[in-house]
C-alpha cells in the first residue's frame, strides 16, 4: 500500500490540533428539566437539575443536566481508550462524557497519549498493534482510510439514541459527534462596525489591518470557500470549488495577512493581542478570549459549518466498550453538558430542550444561522485535498 512517506502524503489534511476553551454557563432550571421526562430523552434517561459543577476562572459554579436512568446495553466493565485533541476540549469531555461514563456505565475511559494521525491508524490496523480503540477527527480522514481497506469497526446503531439522532448523521463507520464552525471575528475597538461578510474580510480599502487565515500545513487546509465567496460565488453554489479563483483572491491580501494559521490557538491569540485586527477562527477560540474581556465580536453571516466524528478503530483490543462510549456520548444529556461547557453543537436533537435559550443562541447549531451559513462538501475535500495541498505550496512562495 506504498511507503510510509506516502501516506502522509496522501493522508494529510484536517488533522488539526483542537483544543479549545471552556465557556461560560448559566444555571439550569430543576423544573424545566423535571418537565421533560424519560419520553423526551427516546433513550429511558431522565434529565434534571444539579449535578457535576464546574467553571471558568471568573465565573461563578453552574449546574449541569444531570442522568438518570442509563440503557443497560451501554454498561461494561474493563476500559476503553480514546484519542482526542487534548486541552480544554479535552477537560469539558472529561466533565461531559468521561467520568459519567466511568461511574454510570462501568468502563474506564483511558486517554491516549497521541492525537489522531492516519498514517498511524493506518499502520496499526496493517500491523494489529491497535493503541487506541476510538477516536475523534474529521469524516473525511475516515472516509479516506475507508478507501485503504477495513480500517474501521461499522457502528452498532442497535445500541445508539437513533430516534434521536438524524440518519444524515449516522454513517456505517463514523458518527457525527461536534458541529462547529469556521466564522470571520474582528476587533471593534478596529471596527465599530465590522465586516458583514467574506468580501468586507478581503476588503483591505474598507477594513485595513493585518489578517490571520489557515493555511495549507499540519493538516490544516486554506480557507478556499471564503475566497470564492468574496470573489461573488453564492453559498448554494460553491462546491466544486474553483481552485485557482480560490488562490487568485487569496493573493489579494497575502501581503496583509500577518500568520497563516497552522494552529487553532494562533489566531484567537493574535486577535486578542492585536497582532490582527480581523481572522477566520473556529467559534469556541473567540468565544474563549471575549470572556477574557477581549474586544472581539464574531460575524456569523457566511460561516462554515463542520463536523467531527467518532470512529472504532477496527481489531481495537476494547471494540465492544468503544461502541458503548460513542453511543453514551451522543446521548442528549452528555450532548447538551458538552455544549453548555463550551460553545459548539450537539448531535442529539433532544439536547436543546436541556439547555439555556441564552446558551443555544451563541452555538453553530442555532437555528437563526441556518440561512446565513453553509456546510462544508466532505467528499469535495476527501477528493481534492491533494491538489489543494500542491497549489498550496506553489503559491506560497510565489
Amino acid at each position: 500500500m506504498g511507503c510510509h512517506d506516502d501516506l502522509l502524503n496522501e493522508l494529510s489534511g484536517h488533522r488539526v490540533r483542537r483544543s479549545r476553551m471552556l465557556r461560560d454557563l448559566d444555571v439550569m432550571s430543576r423544573r424545566g428539566l423535571l418537565r421533560l421526562g424519560a419520553g423526551a430523552l427516546g433513550t429511558g434517561m431522565l434529565a434534571r437539575a444539579g449535578g457535576l459543577r464546574l467553571a471558568a476562572a471568573q465565573d461563578a459554579p453552574v449546574a449541569l443536566p444531570e442522568f438518570g436512568e442509563i440503557p443497560a446495553a451501554l454498561k461494561g466493565s474493563g476500559e476503553v481508550v480514546v484519542s482526542g485533541w487534548g486541552g480544554a476540549m479535552q477537560a469539558a469531555q472529561e466533565t461531559a462524557y468521561y467520568k459519567p461514563f466511568e461511574e454510570l456505565c462501568g468502563i474506564k475511559v483511558v486517554v491516549a497519549d497521541q492525537q489522531p494521525d492516519p498514517s498511524k491508524i493506518l499502520a496499526m490496523v496493517q500491523t494489529g498493534n491497535i493503541e487506541y480503540d476510538v477516536m475523534q477527527d474529521a469524516r473525511s480522514t475516515v472516509i479516506r482510510l475507508e478507501e485503504k481497506g477495513e480500517i474501521w469497526e461499522e457502528v452498532d446503531y442497535s445500541i445508539f439514541d437513533t430516534a434521536n439522532i438524524d440518519e444524515g448523521r449516522r454513517y456505517k463507520y463514523s458518527i457525527d459527534m461536534l458541529p462547529y464552525a469556521w466564522v470571520i471575528a474582528y476587533r471593534t475597538d478596529a471596527f465599530p462596525e465590522g465586516p458583514q461578510n467574506q468580501a468586507d474580510f478581503f476588503d483591505i480599502t474598507k477594513f485595513p489591518g493585518p489578517r490571520s487565515t489557515p493555511g495549507g500545513t499540519s493538516g490544516l487546509n486554506p480557507f478556499l470557500e471564503a475566497a470564492l465567496l468574496a470573489d461573488g460565488v453564492a453559498m448554494d453554489a460553491l462546491y466544486p470549488l474553483d481552485i485557482e479563483r480560490a488562490f487568485a483572491k487569496l493573493a489579494t491580501i497575502k501581503s496583509d495577512v500577518v500568520k497563516f494559521w497552522d494552529a487553532g490557538s494562533q489566531p484567537a491569540q493574535l486577535l486578542n493581542d492585536n497582532e490582527a485586527v480581523m481572522v477566520h477562527a473556529w467559534n469556541g477560540r473567540i468565544d474563549a478570549i471575549q470572556r477574557t474581556g477581549a474586544p472581539a465580536v464574531i460575524q456569523w453571516n457566511q460561516a462554515e459549518l463542520d463536523t467531527d466524528v467518532w470512529a472504532a478503530i477496527k481489531g481495537a483490543p476494547n471494540a465492544e466498550n468503544a461502541q458503548k462510549f460513542m453511543a453514551f456520548t451522543t446521548l442528549a444529556v452528555p450532548q447538551a453538558r458538552l455544549s453548555m461547557l463550551i460553545p459548539y453543537g450537539f448531535v442529539n436533537n433532544a439536547s436543546p430542550a436541556l439547555i439555556p435559550e441564552d446558551v443555544l443562541a451563541n452555538l453553530p447549531t442555532a437555528p437563526q444561522y441556518a440561512d446565513i451559513t453553509f456546510t462544508r462538501n466532505v467528499q469535495w475535500w476527501v477528493d481534492n485535498t491533494q491538489a489543494v495541498e500542491d497549489r498550496w505550496n506553489e503559491w506560497i512562495l510565489e
